[in-house]
């Protein structure tokens, strides 16, 4: 067995279990506080109100199709990056990033009370890491990146925060930090990756239900960016190299 295959075996097992505990994580997050109800722009008053934490975690099935997804993305990343040190956090962070996925897919929301604490415990891995391993190089760009991301997302939640929420500009931080430790390649096709994903199919329903005025509304991007994170870790730094080589 070589050792790409017993990577992705190792993550896709520990991932995986990690995916179990999704539900629990959910249904640990607090509601938000009530606030003073004050007028809903028109785009928005047809939006139905905010689903509970403690029934997304209750939906039938939740944990195993967590399991499966994060499984399924351990196993990517641990064949794209080997028996390597950067599976101490990305391991870890795949079954929280599904976590993130479902609350946002289902209220649009990222909760500080997940996301803070992860992105945290990542930079103190990376750190430690780079720190040990002598890899100061990677770690510099990868905090950097950080900064980079959370900055470029900060800017367009300024410029438009009613089509992207302040949680994406949490998000990523986390985001940047993974994707720049493995390079600035894997970076630009990271977050490349997630806007592609989420325009391409929001297009795709404008258009077949003719409804300019979805344009309005906001989504949920936690998922996409989640899922370009993955892209840019597993294939960035080829497609970089392809693309500006």
């Amino acid at each position: 067995m070589t050792d790409t295959v017993l990577a992705a075996l190792v993550a896709a097992l520990l991932a995986g279990l990690g995916g179990l505990l999704v539900p629990r994580l959910v249904a640990r997050v607090p509601e938000p506080a009530p606030q003073d109800p004050a007028p809903e722009p028109a785009d928005e008053a047809d939006e139905p109100p905010k689903m509970l934490y403690a029934d997304i975690a209750a939906r039938p099935g939740l944990a195993w199709r967590s399991a499966l997804v994060s499984a399924a993305a351990g196993a990517l990343l641990g064949a794209a990056t080997g028996l390597d040190w950067p599976l101490v956090w990305l391991v870890p962070l795949t079954p929280v990033a599904v976590a993130l996925s479902v609350i946002d897919w289902h209220t649009r929301l990222l909760p500080r009370v997940i996301v803070l604490p992860a992105t945290l415990a990542a930079v103190v891995a990376v750190t430690v890491v780079g720190l040990a391993t002598g890899e100061r190089d990677a770690l510099v760009r990868a905090l950097v990146a950080m900064v980079l991301a959370r900055s470029f997302f900060w800017v367009l939640w300024f410029v438009r925060s009613a089509g992207m929420g302040f949680g994406d500009v949490r998000l990523a931080a986390p985001v940047g930090l993974v994707l720049g430790w493995v390079g600035w390649g894997a970076l630009a096709i990271g977050l490349w990756a997630s806007f592609m994903l989420f325009v391409l199919p929001a297009l795709t329903v404008i258009v077949a239900r003719r409804d300019r005025s979805l344009l309005k509304r906001s989504f949920p991007f936690g998922p996409f960016m989640v899922g370009g994170a993955l892209v840019g870790l597993v294939w960035g730094t080829a497609l970089a190299g392809r693309l500006w080589g």
